[in-house]
Protein backbone atom coordinates (compact mmCIF):
# COMPACT_ATOMS: atom_id res chain seq x y z
CA UNK A 1 0.00 0.00 0.00
CA UNK A 2 1.19 3.53 -0.72
CA UNK A 3 1.29 5.49 2.52
CA UNK A 4 -1.35 5.44 5.21
CA UNK A 5 -5.07 4.81 4.93
CA UNK A 6 -5.76 7.67 7.32
CA UNK A 7 -3.81 10.56 8.72
CA UNK A 8 -1.38 9.80 11.49
CA UNK A 9 -2.05 11.27 14.94
CA UNK A 10 -1.66 15.01 14.96
CA UNK A 11 2.02 15.89 15.15
CA UNK A 12 4.60 17.69 13.12
CA UNK A 13 6.21 15.76 10.30
CA UNK A 14 9.95 16.24 10.32
CA UNK A 15 11.16 16.82 6.78
CA UNK A 16 14.77 16.98 5.57
CA UNK A 17 15.02 19.44 2.68
CA UNK A 18 17.68 19.06 -0.03
CA UNK A 19 17.29 21.75 -2.69
CA UNK A 20 20.37 20.65 -4.63
CA UNK A 21 21.53 22.31 -7.83
CA UNK A 22 20.26 24.58 -10.57
CA UNK A 23 16.56 25.38 -10.25
CA UNK A 24 16.18 22.73 -7.54
CA UNK A 25 16.34 25.13 -4.56
CA UNK A 26 13.93 27.60 -6.19
CA UNK A 27 11.20 25.10 -7.08
CA UNK A 28 11.62 23.38 -3.70
CA UNK A 29 11.06 26.75 -2.03
CA UNK A 30 7.70 26.99 -3.82
CA UNK A 31 6.71 23.51 -2.64
CA UNK A 32 7.56 24.53 0.92
CA UNK A 33 5.33 27.59 0.57
CA UNK A 34 2.47 25.30 -0.40
CA UNK A 35 3.11 22.93 2.51
CA UNK A 36 3.23 25.88 4.91
CA UNK A 37 -0.09 27.10 3.52
CA UNK A 38 -1.58 23.64 4.04
CA UNK A 39 -0.33 23.60 7.62
CA UNK A 40 -2.17 26.84 8.38
CA UNK A 41 -5.52 25.43 7.25
CA UNK A 42 -5.33 21.83 8.50
CA UNK A 43 -4.12 19.56 11.28
CA UNK A 44 -0.83 18.69 9.62
CA UNK A 45 2.33 20.48 10.71
CA UNK A 46 5.91 20.43 9.51
CA UNK A 47 9.39 20.91 10.88
CA UNK A 48 11.91 21.52 8.10
CA UNK A 49 15.66 21.04 8.35
CA UNK A 50 17.79 22.09 5.39
CA UNK A 51 20.81 20.17 4.14
CA UNK A 52 23.43 21.80 1.87
CA UNK A 53 24.08 18.82 -0.44
CA UNK A 54 24.82 20.37 -3.84
CA UNK A 55 27.52 20.97 -6.41
CA UNK A 56 28.58 24.10 -4.53
CA UNK A 57 29.05 22.09 -1.34
CA UNK A 58 30.91 19.35 -3.18
CA UNK A 59 33.26 21.77 -4.93
CA UNK A 60 33.95 23.51 -1.65
CA UNK A 61 34.40 20.51 0.63
CA UNK A 62 34.28 17.34 -1.56
CA UNK A 63 31.51 16.25 0.80
CA UNK A 64 28.46 14.25 -0.23
CA UNK A 65 26.56 11.82 2.00
CA UNK A 66 28.22 10.50 5.12
CA UNK A 67 27.25 7.58 7.34
CA UNK A 68 26.27 10.12 9.98
CA UNK A 69 23.86 11.79 7.54
CA UNK A 70 22.29 8.46 6.64
CA UNK A 71 21.89 7.55 10.30
CA UNK A 72 20.08 10.83 10.91
CA UNK A 73 17.77 10.28 7.94
CA UNK A 74 16.94 6.80 9.21
CA UNK A 75 16.29 7.78 12.82
CA UNK A 76 15.16 11.40 12.90
CA UNK A 77 13.12 12.19 9.79
CA UNK A 78 9.75 11.19 8.42
CA UNK A 79 10.65 12.19 4.86
CA UNK A 80 13.12 13.91 2.58
CA UNK A 81 11.95 16.60 0.14
CA UNK A 82 14.36 16.76 -2.77
CA UNK A 83 14.98 19.31 -5.51
CA UNK A 84 17.36 18.31 -8.31
CA UNK A 85 21.04 17.54 -8.80
CA UNK A 86 23.39 18.11 -11.71
CA UNK A 87 25.93 20.80 -12.50
CA UNK A 88 28.17 21.32 -15.56
CA UNK A 89 31.08 22.20 -13.28
CA UNK A 90 31.16 18.52 -12.26
CA UNK A 91 31.10 16.73 -15.65
CA UNK A 92 30.82 13.21 -14.22
CA UNK A 93 28.16 14.35 -11.70
CA UNK A 94 29.73 12.21 -9.01
CA UNK A 95 28.04 14.27 -6.32
CA UNK A 96 24.62 13.60 -7.86
CA UNK A 97 25.24 9.86 -7.99
CA UNK A 98 26.59 9.67 -4.47
CA UNK A 99 23.76 11.75 -3.00
CA UNK A 100 20.64 10.66 -4.89
CA UNK A 101 21.58 7.05 -5.59
CA UNK A 102 23.20 6.90 -2.18
CA UNK A 103 19.90 7.81 -0.55
CA UNK A 104 18.00 5.29 -2.66
CA UNK A 105 20.44 2.45 -2.07
CA UNK A 106 21.53 3.05 1.52
CA UNK A 107 17.98 3.69 2.76
CA UNK A 108 16.84 0.74 0.61
CA UNK A 109 14.07 2.78 -1.03
CA UNK A 110 13.14 0.00 -3.41
CA UNK A 111 9.94 1.54 -4.79
CA UNK A 112 10.13 4.42 -7.23
CA UNK A 113 6.47 5.42 -7.54
CA UNK A 114 5.70 7.68 -10.50
CA UNK A 115 2.11 8.71 -11.16
CA UNK A 116 1.15 9.68 -14.70
CA UNK A 117 -1.94 11.86 -14.41
CA UNK A 118 -3.18 14.35 -16.98
CA UNK A 119 -4.70 17.36 -15.20
CA UNK A 120 -5.84 19.16 -18.34
CA UNK A 121 -6.30 17.73 -21.83
CA UNK A 122 -4.62 20.74 -23.45
CA UNK A 123 -1.29 19.63 -21.97
CA UNK A 124 -1.30 16.25 -23.70
CA UNK A 125 0.59 15.96 -27.02
CA UNK A 126 -1.66 13.09 -28.14
CA UNK A 127 -4.76 13.74 -30.22
CA UNK A 128 -8.19 13.42 -28.61
CA UNK A 129 -6.97 12.25 -25.22
CA UNK A 130 -8.87 13.47 -22.19
CA UNK A 131 -7.98 13.56 -18.51
CA UNK A 132 -9.47 10.15 -17.76
CA UNK A 133 -7.48 8.56 -20.60
CA UNK A 134 -4.14 9.18 -18.91
CA UNK A 135 -4.31 8.11 -15.29
CA UNK A 136 -1.89 5.36 -14.35
CA UNK A 137 1.12 4.75 -12.13
CA UNK A 138 4.52 3.21 -12.73
CA UNK A 139 6.27 1.12 -10.10
CA UNK A 140 9.96 1.25 -10.98
CA UNK A 141 12.36 -1.07 -9.17
CA UNK A 142 14.74 1.37 -7.53
CA UNK A 143 17.80 -0.40 -6.11
CA UNK A 144 19.00 -2.94 -8.69
CA UNK A 145 19.47 -3.30 -12.44
CA UNK A 146 22.12 -1.32 -14.28
CA UNK A 147 22.20 1.32 -11.56
CA UNK A 148 24.44 -0.73 -9.27
CA UNK A 149 27.48 0.41 -11.30
CA UNK A 150 29.01 -3.05 -11.60
CA UNK A 151 31.33 -3.43 -14.56
CA UNK A 152 34.49 -1.99 -15.96
CA UNK A 153 36.60 -0.96 -18.94
CA UNK A 154 39.78 -2.50 -20.33
CA UNK A 155 42.09 -1.02 -22.98
CA UNK A 156 40.42 2.35 -22.48
CA UNK A 157 40.62 4.82 -25.39
CA UNK A 158 42.12 2.29 -27.76
CA UNK A 159 40.58 0.53 -30.74
CA UNK A 160 40.41 -2.61 -28.60
CA UNK A 161 38.46 -1.01 -25.74
CA UNK A 162 35.87 -3.21 -24.04
CA UNK A 163 33.23 -1.79 -21.68
CA UNK A 164 31.08 -4.08 -19.56
CA UNK A 165 28.00 -2.94 -17.65
CA UNK A 166 26.33 -5.59 -15.48
CA UNK A 167 22.66 -5.57 -14.54
CA UNK A 168 21.73 -7.11 -11.20
CA UNK A 169 18.32 -8.68 -10.51
CA UNK A 170 17.64 -10.58 -7.31
CA UNK A 171 14.61 -12.62 -6.32
CA UNK A 172 14.11 -10.37 -3.28
CA UNK A 173 14.31 -7.19 -5.36
CA UNK A 174 11.98 -8.37 -8.11
CA UNK A 175 9.46 -10.02 -5.80
CA UNK A 176 9.02 -7.04 -3.50
CA UNK A 177 8.50 -4.48 -6.29
CA UNK A 178 6.02 -6.75 -8.09
CA UNK A 179 4.16 -7.35 -4.85
CA UNK A 180 4.13 -3.62 -4.05
CA UNK A 181 2.55 -2.86 -7.43
CA UNK A 182 -0.08 -5.57 -7.07
CA UNK A 183 -0.94 -4.62 -3.52
CA UNK A 184 -1.31 -0.98 -4.55
CA UNK A 185 -3.72 -1.97 -7.32
CA UNK A 186 -5.73 -4.10 -4.92
CA UNK A 187 -5.87 -1.43 -2.22
CA UNK A 188 -6.88 1.31 -4.66
CA UNK A 189 -9.56 -0.78 -6.37
CA UNK A 190 -7.67 -0.84 -9.67
CA UNK A 191 -7.98 -3.77 -12.02
CA UNK A 192 -5.07 -3.98 -14.43
CA UNK A 193 -1.39 -4.56 -13.68
CA UNK A 194 1.11 -4.82 -16.54
CA UNK A 195 4.64 -6.12 -16.08
CA UNK A 196 7.17 -4.76 -18.57
CA UNK A 197 10.45 -6.48 -19.35
CA UNK A 198 12.65 -7.61 -22.26
CA UNK A 199 12.76 -11.31 -21.44
CA UNK A 200 13.04 -12.30 -25.10
CA UNK A 201 16.56 -10.79 -25.10
CA UNK A 202 17.61 -10.48 -21.45
CA UNK A 203 17.34 -14.21 -20.91
CA UNK A 204 18.63 -14.50 -17.36
CA UNK A 205 17.60 -11.45 -15.37
CA UNK A 206 14.24 -11.06 -17.02
CA UNK A 207 13.50 -14.75 -16.89
CA UNK A 208 13.57 -14.16 -13.15
CA UNK A 209 11.02 -11.34 -13.61
CA UNK A 210 8.81 -13.73 -15.61
CA UNK A 211 8.88 -16.44 -12.98
CA UNK A 212 8.13 -14.03 -10.14
CA UNK A 213 5.33 -12.50 -12.20
CA UNK A 214 3.65 -15.82 -12.86
CA UNK A 215 3.91 -16.83 -9.21
CA UNK A 216 2.45 -13.53 -8.01
CA UNK A 217 -0.44 -13.81 -10.47
CA UNK A 218 -1.63 -16.89 -8.58
CA UNK A 219 -1.87 -14.85 -5.36
CA UNK A 220 -3.76 -11.81 -6.72
CA UNK A 221 -6.58 -13.59 -8.50
CA UNK A 222 -8.85 -10.51 -8.59
CA UNK A 223 -6.39 -8.54 -10.71
CA UNK A 224 -6.00 -8.64 -14.48
CA UNK A 225 -2.36 -9.44 -15.22
CA UNK A 226 -0.69 -8.62 -18.53
CA UNK A 227 2.84 -8.49 -19.93
CA UNK A 228 4.55 -6.36 -22.57
CA UNK A 229 8.09 -6.13 -23.85
CA UNK A 230 9.43 -2.67 -23.17
CA UNK A 231 9.44 -1.53 -26.81
CA UNK A 232 5.82 -2.60 -27.20
CA UNK A 233 4.95 -0.91 -23.90
CA UNK A 234 6.38 2.39 -25.14
CA UNK A 235 4.31 2.14 -28.31
CA UNK A 236 1.16 1.27 -26.36
CA UNK A 237 1.64 4.19 -23.98
CA UNK A 238 1.45 6.47 -27.02
CA UNK A 239 -1.24 4.57 -28.90
CA UNK A 240 -3.67 3.81 -26.08
CA UNK A 241 -2.53 5.01 -22.64
CA UNK A 242 -6.04 4.48 -21.30
CA UNK A 243 -5.40 0.72 -21.17
CA UNK A 244 -3.03 1.06 -18.20
CA UNK A 245 -3.75 1.25 -14.47
CA UNK A 246 -0.46 0.04 -12.96
CA UNK A 247 2.84 -0.71 -14.71
CA UNK A 248 5.67 -2.48 -12.88
CA UNK A 249 9.13 -2.77 -14.38
CA UNK A 250 12.88 -2.74 -13.84
CA UNK A 251 15.03 0.20 -12.85
CA UNK A 252 16.26 1.19 -16.32
CA UNK A 253 12.98 0.59 -18.13
CA UNK A 254 11.06 2.39 -15.40
CA UNK A 255 13.33 5.40 -15.77
CA UNK A 256 12.66 5.57 -19.50
CA UNK A 257 8.93 4.79 -19.48
CA UNK A 258 8.20 7.24 -16.67
CA UNK A 259 9.81 10.05 -18.66
CA UNK A 260 7.61 9.11 -21.60
CA UNK A 261 4.68 9.17 -19.21
CA UNK A 262 5.72 12.62 -18.03
CA UNK A 263 5.39 13.94 -21.57
CA UNK A 264 1.87 12.53 -21.81
CA UNK A 265 0.82 14.68 -18.85
CA UNK A 266 2.47 17.90 -20.00
CA UNK A 267 6.20 17.48 -19.64
CA UNK A 268 8.84 16.99 -16.98
CA UNK A 269 7.64 20.10 -15.19
CA UNK A 270 4.48 18.18 -14.21
CA UNK A 271 6.08 14.93 -13.04
CA UNK A 272 6.28 13.99 -9.37
CA UNK A 273 7.64 10.86 -7.68
CA UNK A 274 8.24 9.05 -4.41
CA UNK A 275 11.13 6.76 -3.50
CA UNK A 276 10.02 4.65 -0.55
CA UNK A 277 10.28 1.55 1.56
CA UNK A 278 7.43 1.06 4.05
CA UNK A 279 8.59 2.01 7.52
CA UNK A 280 11.56 4.06 6.34
CA UNK A 281 11.98 7.77 5.57
CA UNK A 282 10.59 8.32 2.07
CA UNK A 283 12.28 10.52 -0.53
CA UNK A 284 9.95 12.84 -2.45
CA UNK A 285 11.41 14.10 -5.71
CA UNK A 286 10.19 15.94 -8.81
CA UNK A 287 11.36 14.02 -11.86
CA UNK A 288 12.86 16.94 -13.78
CA UNK A 289 16.54 17.81 -13.72
CA UNK A 290 18.44 20.81 -12.42
CA UNK A 291 18.12 22.86 -15.67
CA UNK A 292 21.19 25.06 -15.06
CA UNK A 293 20.32 27.11 -18.17
CA UNK A 294 17.18 28.37 -16.39
CA UNK A 295 18.82 29.49 -13.16
CA UNK A 296 17.99 33.08 -12.23
CA UNK A 297 15.40 33.52 -14.97
CA UNK A 298 12.35 32.75 -12.86
CA UNK A 299 10.80 30.52 -15.51
CA UNK A 300 11.25 27.02 -14.04
CA UNK A 301 7.95 25.20 -13.62
CA UNK A 302 7.31 24.61 -9.88
CA UNK A 303 4.31 22.34 -10.44
CA UNK A 304 6.25 19.07 -10.34
CA UNK A 305 7.71 20.04 -6.99
CA UNK A 306 4.31 21.19 -5.71
CA UNK A 307 2.65 17.97 -6.92
CA UNK A 308 5.45 16.08 -5.16
CA UNK A 309 4.43 17.91 -1.99
CA UNK A 310 0.88 16.70 -2.64
CA UNK A 311 2.21 13.14 -2.84
CA UNK A 312 3.91 13.68 0.50
CA UNK A 313 0.58 14.69 2.03
CA UNK A 314 -1.17 11.69 0.50
CA UNK A 315 1.58 9.32 1.62
CA UNK A 316 1.12 10.33 5.25
CA UNK A 317 -2.63 9.98 5.08
CA UNK A 318 -3.69 13.58 4.45
CA UNK A 319 -5.82 12.71 1.44
CA UNK A 320 -8.09 15.76 1.53
CA UNK A 321 -5.17 18.17 1.74
CA UNK A 322 -3.42 16.41 -1.15
CA UNK A 323 -6.57 16.69 -3.29
CA UNK A 324 -6.79 20.41 -2.53
CA UNK A 325 -3.20 20.98 -3.66
CA UNK A 326 -3.86 19.09 -6.89
CA UNK A 327 -7.07 21.07 -7.44
CA UNK A 328 -5.16 24.32 -6.96
CA UNK A 329 -2.55 23.25 -9.51
CA UNK A 330 -5.31 22.30 -11.93
CA UNK A 331 -6.93 25.71 -11.47
CA UNK A 332 -3.63 27.40 -12.35
CA UNK A 333 -3.40 25.37 -15.57
CA UNK A 334 -7.00 26.06 -16.54
CA UNK A 335 -6.56 29.81 -16.03
CA UNK A 336 -3.25 29.93 -17.89
CA UNK A 337 -1.20 30.82 -14.82
CA UNK A 338 1.77 28.78 -16.00
CA UNK A 339 5.43 29.07 -16.83
CA UNK A 340 6.65 29.17 -20.47
CA UNK A 341 7.08 25.39 -20.78
CA UNK A 342 3.28 25.11 -20.54
CA UNK A 343 2.66 28.07 -22.83
CA UNK A 344 2.27 30.73 -20.14
CA UNK A 345 4.15 33.86 -19.17
CA UNK A 346 4.00 33.60 -15.38
CA UNK A 347 7.11 33.38 -13.23
CA UNK A 348 8.00 30.48 -10.97
CA UNK A 349 7.16 32.41 -7.83
CA UNK A 350 3.95 33.88 -9.24
CA UNK A 351 2.67 30.41 -10.15
CA UNK A 352 3.22 29.28 -6.57
CA UNK A 353 1.55 32.43 -5.22
CA UNK A 354 -1.53 31.73 -7.33
CA UNK A 355 -1.64 28.10 -6.20
CA UNK A 356 -1.44 29.17 -2.55
CA UNK A 357 -4.29 31.64 -3.11
CA UNK A 358 -6.36 28.91 -4.74
CA UNK A 359 -5.70 26.64 -1.77
CA UNK A 360 -7.07 29.30 0.54
CA UNK A 361 -10.17 29.76 -1.65
CA UNK A 362 -10.79 26.02 -1.86
CA UNK A 363 -10.48 25.65 1.92
CA UNK A 364 -12.90 28.52 2.52
CA UNK A 365 -15.50 26.96 0.21
CA UNK A 366 -15.41 23.60 1.95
Amino acid sequence: MLGSEKAMAKKDLKIAVIGGDGVGPHVTEQALRVLEAVAKMSSVGFVFEFFPFSADEYLRTKRTLTNQDLTRFRKEFDAILFGALGDPRIPDNIHAREILLGLRFELDLYVNFRPVKLLDSKLCPLKNKMENDIRFVIFRENTEGNYRHIGGVVRRETNDEVAIETSVDTYLGVERIVRAACQYAKDKGLRRVCMVDKSNVLRFGHDLWQRVWKKTEQEYVTLEFSHLYVDAAAMEMVRAPEQFDVIVTSNMFGDILSDLGAQLQGGMGMAASINYHPGKAALFEPVHGSAPNLVGKGVANPMASILTAALLLEFFGYQDEAKKVEAAVKAAIQRGVTTPDLGGKTSTEEVATFIVSQLEEISERI
